[in-house]
């Protein structure tokens, strides 16, 4: 199985910070640097979680980083996340995004997203994503890496365990397809290998009764079965991050879609099987109530929720821009045959419809933006875009709660390297992206591709410009 003797770098993972730490490992070293790259896919699927998301970039109008974004780590996590870390990650995510960008990605903004994908400076902010979306990072990266002269990438390879010599990380031991156990050796290891969200055992684990009820977010996901977190725990490497708390999503359970994600949300009400609302649909922007709703669906709800809207639902442009689904709503005359179709309590159901047409201002809503119309004396309130449910017809969407990752992992210092829980760097072993804990309670979303690509380049290089130089004659 292996090509070279001894590399200067083994990574476990092929998703975004993986791609990133081979291809700037090799650029830094000009070349020279012997790298294996260990996925545990087939060539045609690789690239991990990264494969399957669109990706989102969390930047302003200009395109630049969302400068309050260390903030709202530091307020959602009540002070408990990383604050080095996440100056690192200001300090240097513009430049790993353009490095990316050199490889041929683009990246586009999504203008229907102007209703405020996250807010900053006061304003709110479209989305942006690469073109293509997680794909086109694993595409064009991958392909230049599996291009380089140096660098061996092992598809379907699983790592089984760190390999030590001396009491030191001497690279990874690997099984192969045909299930026997070899070492690939390494100066330095790279764990980019994700989260536990494809593991139902560790799911358990850390979240207790019904975890085995979440569905992945996408195929890829169930390829991050926490290995690489319980081979640096093995030898007594920290962690970070809120270990029983996922970021989650509503999605479609009729379609076999990746990220079929209903945001539409905002503009309708969103009810569980007995009819109930239990959620406040329009709290904030998109980017801080979806998670809320996918975790609250999964947790609270038995894994069962239904968006409900009328005809000024449907005809909001917004509403169909927020939908990735690609499942038609089910249509009915009457809320009554909508819930029956459904499967939801019917009379529950319009006595729900009918106490929030009570409570709605009665005035047009604004969808551009946290318009503040809002509901009175009813709980839960809707406190923007609340609108009746009035207007026939009527259309649904069933809801499912989907993990997407996982909060807790690895310790890290700033340049990647893996810590032991006294903060102890544990020599040659590193880790970035999704493996590497560092959120609390809440997601600062649109920035798991970009944390990743920082720190897996960040990672790549300084292996890369530590490679000796040869000597001339």
């Amino acid at each position: 199985m292996t090509k070279h003797n001894m590399y200067d770098l083994v990574i476990v993972g092929m998703g975004a910070a993986g791609l990133a730490a081979a291809a700037s490992c090799h650029d830094a070293s000009g070349g020279r640097a012997r790298i294996a790259v260990i996925e545990r896919a087939p060539s045609d699927q690789r690239g991990g979680a990264t494969r399957w998301t669109n990706a989102a970039l969390r930047l302003n109008d200009d395109g630049e980083f969302d400068p309050d974004w260390k903030h709202l780590v530091s307020q959602q996590s009540n002070g408990l996340a990383d604050a080095t870390y996440c100056e690192i990650m200001e300090a240097n995510v513009m430049e790993a995004l353009d490095y990316v960008k050199g490889f041929g990605v683009e990246i586009e903004k999504l203008p229907l997203f102007a209703l405020g994908f996250h807010e900053s400076g006061g304003g709110t902010h479209a989305m942006w994503q690469p073109v293509g979306g997680g794909a086109s990072i694993v595409h064009h990266v991958g392909d230049a890496v599996d291009a380089h002269k140096h660098t061996d990438v092992f598809y379907e390879t699983e790592a089984v365990s760190l390999h030590l010599e001396d009491g030191l990380v001497a690279g990874v031991n690997v099984r192969g397809a045909d299930g026997r156990i070899r070492p690939l050796l390494g100066k330095a290891v790279l764990l980019a290998c994700g989260g536990f969200e494809g593991n139902p055992e560790m799911l358990t684990q850390y979240l207790g009764e019904r975890a085995v009820d979440l569905v992945p977010i996408a195929p890829g996901i169930l390829n991050n079965t926490g290995d690489g977190i319980r081979m640096a725990m093995n030898i007594g490497a920290g962690t970070s991050g809120q270990f029983d708390m996922i970021h989650a999503e509503g999605v479609d359970p009729r379609s076999r879609k990746a990220d079929a994600v209903v945001w539409s949300y905002l503009f309708g009400i969103v009810v569980n099987a007995q009819g109930e609302r239990f959620f406040d649909e329009g709290a904030s922007t998109l980017d801080r109530t979806f998670e809320r709703l996918g975790w609250e669906i999964w947790r609270n709800q038995n894994q069962k929720a239904f968006l409900i809207g009328d005809r000024k639902y449907m005809a909001n442009p917004y509403s169909a821009a927020l939908n990735v689904t690609d499942i038609a709503p089910v249509v009915a005359d009457t809320i009554e045959q909508l819930a029956n179709q459904l499967g939801i309590d019917a009379e529950g159901l319009g006595r729900t419809v009918a106490a929030f047409n009570a409570a709605v201002p009665g005035t047009r809503i604004d969808p551009s933006r946290p318009d503040g119309a809002a509901t009175t004396g009813i709980n839960p309130p809707k406190s923007n875009w609340a609108e009746s449910v009035s207007e026939g017809p009527f259309y649904g969407f069933p809801l499912t709660g989907a993990v997407t990752f996982t909060f807790g992992g690895l310790k890290t210092d700033s340049d990647g390297r893996v810590l032991t829980p006294t903060g102890r760097a544990i020599p040659g072993l590193y880790a970035a992206g999704e493996i590497t804990g560092l959120f609390y309670h809440e997601y600062a979303c649109a920035t798991s591709v970009l944390r990743s690509i920082t720190f897996g380049r960040r990672v790549g290089l300084r292996i890369g410009a530590e490679l000796p130089v040869p000597v001339t004659q």
